[in-house]
């Protein structure tokens, strides 16, 4: 197949500052986020219109962009504040927005007409006709709906001028490209308004019509059963086989997760785009990224709808909480190469002489032994048990800001 011509963007989330920055740093290409209205993850910290241009400024000066998303399905009452705040967008400097209802891309198309819009995978769109009609309403790039498989993929893009986005890892919603009632039916918080509960993570019991009081398990565990509680998506192995069906951007799910997560996931995939940029033929998926991925909270992996739809083993049945090998417990802050220390902000209870691991933002990793542990004042001290409390270490090798810390987790 034709190589293609530009190399692909690799798209991450960012919940709010700290992790639109972070994304940046370990490699992302551009981050999508959510301004405080118009957006579906309602329980983000998401940005001011300040933070927003904020954002845009770091990123530009790193030569990233930024989107944002503006894909509620908007009901009357929320057009009459749309028009001022895509202008606001605009002038905050925002690169493009994502967008999943007509009516407020028709109203983006009037309001500010030089601003790229992109399709939200919200708009579902699962062929190539549906492409075809949003790049004929002036669609830039569509985020395909998560449904399809790579077949379906590379037909669309054949038959198609139009940039392509997909999700290559993250959570993966139950309800059709995220389109679901469940958690407004049974909470009053609408997701398709940015309020979902993720109620389809909870567990479910059968109740028999004459016995409302007794709940019968699905499946025979004294646990209960997880029915609609899918699996995390992983296309860590299959990186060439999106490049090479037109996929543009491969982006990352997570506006709700941790700096770690962030970090963890965008510094794998970083090498991973850039091993089969720099040799396709030679593209190997190394234990390292595997391990790496473990690293972060996650529930099982699968392969989503990539090789078809998945079947009775795409769900986790016994549990809805996540997996980890290592736990996240402190950020370098800085590195005083005349003292030859690097200042640090727990995230975790810590102690003097423990083997951590660090992840910088270079991708490099490797173990690192917590010595000559001073507080703020300077002050030896065995360790450091208070949330977010800075402290530093003697380390002769220099550390950059923003490297991660963890430990691994004992069971």
């Amino acid at each position: 197949m034709t190589r293609m011509k530009n190399k692909p963007e690799l798209l991450a989330p960012a919940g709010n500052m700290e992790k639109c920055k972070i994304a940046l740093r370990y490699g992302a290409d551009a981050v999508y986020l959510g301004g405080k209205m118009f957006g579906l993850r309602a329980f983000a910290n998401n940005f001011s219109i300040e933070e927003i241009a904020e954002a845009a400024a770091y990123a530009h000066g790193l030569g990233k962009k930024v989107y944002v998303t503006v894909n509620i399905f908007a009901h009357n009452e929320d057009l009459a504040r749309l028009p001022d705040y895509l202008l606001e967008l605009q002038q905050a400097g925002v690169d493009a927005l994502l967008i999943s209802d007509l009516g407020v891309w028709n109203v983006a198309r009037q309001t500010v007409p030089e601003m790229p819009l992109h399709v939200s995978t919200q708009a579902n769109t699962s062929n190539w006709a549906a492409v075809q009609a949003w790049k004929a309403l002036g669609a830039e790039r569509v985020v395909l709906a998560r449904e399809l498989s790579l077949e379906e993929i590379r037909e669309i893009g054949a038959r198609t001028g139009v940039e392509m986005e997909a999700f290559v890892h993250g959570a993966m919603c139950i309800s059709y490209s995220g389109r679901c009632l469940l958690s407004s039916y049974l909470t009053g918080r609408d997701g398709n308004r940015g309020a979902c509960a993720q109620a389809c993570r909870w567990e479910y019991s059968l109740i028999e019509k004459n016995r409302p009081d007794e709940g019968f398990d699905i499946e025979e565990d004294e646990r209960g059963t997880y029915v609609m509680n899918s699996k995390d998506l992983c296309l860590i192995d299959h990186i060439p086989d999106l490049i090479e069906a037109g996929i543009c951007s491969l982006k990352i799910e997570g506006r709700m997760k941790s700096i770690h997560y962030v970090a963890t996931v965008v510094s794998v995939y970083r090498k991973a785009i850039d091993a089969y940029w720099n040799d396709p033929k030679k593209y190997q998926v190394t234990d390292e990224w595997r391990q790496e991925l473990e690293k972060v909270s996650h529930r099982p992996y699968t392969k989503g709808f990539a090789f078809g739809k998945p079947g009775s083993d795409g769900q986790v049945y016994t549990t809805s909480s996540y997996e980890q090998t290592h736990d996240f417990v402190g950020i370098v802050l800085e590195y005083d190469a005349d003292a030859k220390r690097a200042y640090i902000e727990q995230r975790n209870n810590v102690k003097n002489g423990e083997v951590l691991e660090l992840l910088m933002p270079d991708g490099e990793l490797f173990p690192l032994t917590l010595e000559d542990m001073r507080n703020a004042d300077g002050e030896s001290i065995d360790c450091a048990p208070h949330a977010q409390q800075k402290f530093s270490i003697v380390s002769d090798r220099a550390l950059m800001p923003d490297s991660l810390l963890r430990r691994k987790v004992i069971c």
